[in-house]
C-alpha cells in the first residue's frame, strides 16, 4: 500500500478554507484508491467528532506558533520533521511558504508534489517582510519539489515566467446540491451574499461601502471573518449592528447552511483580486449563484460567460450587483451557466484523480 503525508493546512477534517476542503475531499479518496494517508494538522482546527469524518486517514498534530505571520512557518517545519523521521512514499505539500523545508524531504528520498497557491507575495495583508519571506519560499519550492500544481491556468503562466517551472493544472472542485431549505428570515433570489475572508485583497471594505446603500432595497449578508480580528471585522460588525438589513453571521462551518446561502441568493458578490482558481467562486457556481466578481484575469478564467464582471470601486460594485437584483431573467441565465460551467469544468472527482495520477506517477514512475 502506499503512503502519502499532506502537510500546510489546518488539518483534517478541517473547514477553514480552500486548501482544508480540498483535503477533506482528497483524503477518503485516496483511502479508497489503496493509499495508506497521513494528514498532518494543528491543535483546535479540526473537527474529530465529525459524522462525515473517513477513520482510515490518519491524523497527527504537531506544534507551532499560532500567529498570523509564522503559523505556516512553524506547523510546516514540525510536520516536515515527522515526515522526515517516518518517510512516507510521497508528500504533498500545500502553500509555497512550506518551500523552506523541502531540502529536508528531497534529503530524506522523500519526492514531493507541492500545490503552491496564489501569488502570496501580490496580497495586500501581507507586509514586505511576509512578502518577502513568501517570494523566497517560492524560489526554494522552484528548485527543490518533484512536481508543482497549479490552481489555475494564469498561475502556471506566471510560474513559467518567473521561476521557470511548469507543473500540472488541478483547479478546486463543487458540488451541485439538491434543494436546500432558505436561511430563516431570507427570501430566495431577494438578498446579496458576500463569502469571503475578511482580507484588503477581496475588495471587502469596498463592497461594505457598497452594501451600506444595497441594503436599503435588500438584504445584505456577509459570511466570513479575517481569523485574526481587525479593522474589517469590526466594519462587518458595526454594519451589521447599525442596519437590520445586513446581517454578519462571521465563519459558518455548516456545509449545509453554506450552501443554501449560495443557492437562493439573488447575487454573490466575488471580490477577491489575486490567486487562481478560488474554492469559493466554484462552489458559488455549482449552487447556480448569479454572480458578480471582481474584474481580473483569474475570475474571467473561472467564470468565462457565466458572470457579471465589476471593477473595484465600490460605486462600481453596488451597480453592478443592482442590476443583477433588479433582472429576474438575468439571474436565472446566470444561475444555469455557472452550474452548467462547474459541472463541466470544475468536480470534485476530477479534482481528486488529477491528484492521485500525479502521486502515482511520483511513486510508481
Amino acid at each position: 500500500m502506499p503512503s502519502v503525508a499532506i502537510m500546510g493546512t489546518r488539518g483534517y477534517p478541517s473547514y477553514y478554507g480552500g486548501f482544508e476542503t480540498a483535503v477533506r475531499k482528497l483524503a477518503p479518496f485516496l483511502a479508497d484508491h489503496g493509499w495508506d494517508v497521513i494528514v498532518y494538522g494543528r491543535r483546535g482546527s479540526t473537527q474529530d467528532n465529525d459524522p462525515a469524518r473517513d477513520k482510515r486517514v490518519q491524523t497527527k498534530i504537531t506544534l507551532g506558533l499560532q500567529t498570523k505571520s509564522l503559523s505556516t512557518l512553524s506547523y510546516g517545519l514540525t510536520s516536515s520533521l515527522d515526515i522526515v523521521h517516518h518517510k512516507p512514499d510521497a508528500a504533498l505539500v500545500m502553500n509555497v511558504a512550506n518551500g523552506y523545508w523541502l531540502p529536508l524531504l528531497k534529503h530524506r528520498g522523500i519526492p514531493t508534489i507541492v500545490n503552491v497557491d496564489g501569488m502570496e507575495w501580490d496580497r495586500a495583508k501581507w507586509g514586505h517582510l511576509a512578502k518577502k519571506i513568501f517570494r523566497t519560499g517560492a524560489i526554494l519550492t522552484s528548485r527543490f519539489a518533484n512536481e508543482l500544481v497549479y490552481d489555475s491556468t494564469e498561475i502556471g503562466r506566471r510560474w513559467s515566467s518567473e521561476f521557470g517551472r511548469d507543473g500540472v493544472f488541478i483547479p478546486y472542485g463543487g458540488e451541485s446540491p439538491e434543494a436546500l431549505p432558505i436561511e430563516p428570515g431570507l427570501a430566495h433570489r431577494e438578498y446579496i451574499l458576500l463569502v469571503a475572508r475578511l482580507v484588503p485583497e477581496n475588495s471587502v471594505r469596498e463592497f461594505l461601502d457598497a452594501a451600506r446603500d444595497l441594503a436599503h432595497e435588500w438584504d445584505v449578508v456577509l459570511v466570513g471573518s479575517s481569523g485574526y480580528g481587525g479593522d474589517l471585522d469590526e466594519a462587518a460588525r458595526a454594519l451589521s449592528a447599525s442596519n437590520p438589513h445586513v446581517h454578519w453571521y462571521g465563519h459558518i462551518h455548516d456545509d449545509a447552511r453554506l450552501l443554501s446561502l449560495w443557492q437562493h441568493a439573488g447575487a454573490y458578490f466575488h471580490g477577491h483580486s489575486v490567486g487562481g482558481t478560488n474554492p469559493a467562486l466554484v462552489q458559488a457556481m455549482a449552487c447556480g449563484s448569479p454572480t458578480v466578481a471582481r474584474d481580473t484575469v483569474y475570475n474571467r478564467e473561472v467564470l468565462a460567460n457565466a458572470g457579471v464582471f465589476v471593477n473595484s470601486g465600490s460605486e462600481a460594485i453596488a451597480e453592478g450587483i443592482a442590476a443583477v437584483m433588479r433582472d429576474s431573467h438575468l439571474q436565472g441565465e446566470l444561475s444555469s451557466k455557472a452550474t452548467e460551467r462547474a459541472m463541466q469544468n470544475y468536480t470534485w472527482s476530477t479534482v481528486c484523480e488529477s491528484y492521485e495520477r500525479a502521486l502515482a506517477q511520483l511513486v510508481f514512475a
